[in-house]
């Protein structure tokens, strides 16, 4: 779950670039007293994320004057025309903060169904869906979270929490052997040491250095499902790069135990959701 306080940090720069020295719009043409309703309403289908981040950016915005009335919960497929909440208080300050809690929620949501697309994709092969770094800068928290929304796990939530040996970390090291050995010897204990490989014999290289985990980097599912039998269960396997919903069942098939997918967050494509203030 979000703290409230980590998503009030957070909306607070994004609103105040928003707003700037105020929304001239609505202060010329509503009047600051006016109490009215609105509803914020599905216009496709797709997987539910961030409610509590758009209700946040509302209760900011309206000092605490706007009452949220969730419809649906985080997690819950929608169909077009459902309600997700409904707001009741100064008609001003829902105007004010729509466009920013709807920005959110719509980039939250769409993470949320492009995950649990994938996640369908592999139902009962056993294998996990992972996100990747490859995060909007600043959204990295609530888009990981998404991802959980939508079934899916996270791998690192930065450079700090996991050593994962890169192709340029390989090179500067001087091979795979080396470079493992050095991250065993200088990582914090307790931190699991997983290497990138993009070929077979790389994959023997990392299971002879002794790496708990071994990213397959761009393999086919044949070579992937080589590896597994290589490993023989002596490493966690992840596959990577270029997986998408036409052939990440291929991937999941191999037994390979985790699966990473960069587009779960820097490809979702938006979901249609709009706010409608409620007139008598």
């Amino acid at each position: 779950m979000l703290e409230h306080q980590q998503i009030t940090d957070l909306i607070r720069p994004w609103l105040q670039e928003d707003i700037g020295r105020g929304d001239v719009t609505t202060r010329a043409v509503v009047d600051p007293e006016l109490a009215g309703r609105a509803r914020i309403e599905a216009r496709e289908s797709f997987v539910v994320a961030g409610l509590s981040v758009a209700a946040a950016c509302f209760e900011e915005v309206g000092e605490g004057s706007l009452k949220w009335l969730p419809e649906v919960a985080d997690g819950e497929a929608v169909e077009p025309h459902a309600v997700l909440a409904r707001l009741d208080g100064p008609v001003a300050s829902i105007l004010t903060g729509e466009r920013v809690a709807l920005n959110l929620l719509q980039r939250l949501s769409a993470v949320a169904t492009l995950t649990s697309r994938f996640v369908e994709a592999v139902a009962g092969t056993g294998a996990g869906i992972l996100d990747t770094r490859k995060t909007t800068p600043g959204l990295r928290l609530l888009e990981k979270y998404a991802v959980r929304v939508g079934g899916g796990s996270n791998h690192r939530f930065g450079l700090d929490d996991g050593i994962l040996i890169k192709d340029n970390h390989l090179a500067v090291a001087g091979g795979v052997a080396l470079a493992v050995a050095l991250a065993r010897n200088g990582a914090p204990h307790g931190l699991r040491i997983e290497v990138e490989v993009t070929t077979l014999d790389g994959v023997t290289e990392a299971l002879g250095a002794g790496a708990d985990a071994i990213l397959l980097d761009n393999m086919t599912p044949e070579m992937v499902a080589e590896a597994v039998k290589t490993a023989g269960g002596h490493a966690l396997l992840e596959a990577s790069g270029g997986m998408n919903l036409g052939n990440v069942r291929a991937y999941a098939e191999t037994g390979v135990d985790l699966i990473s997918v960069g587009a779960l967050t820097h490809s979702a494509p938006a979901v249609d959701i709009s706010l409608e203030v409620e007139t008598e």
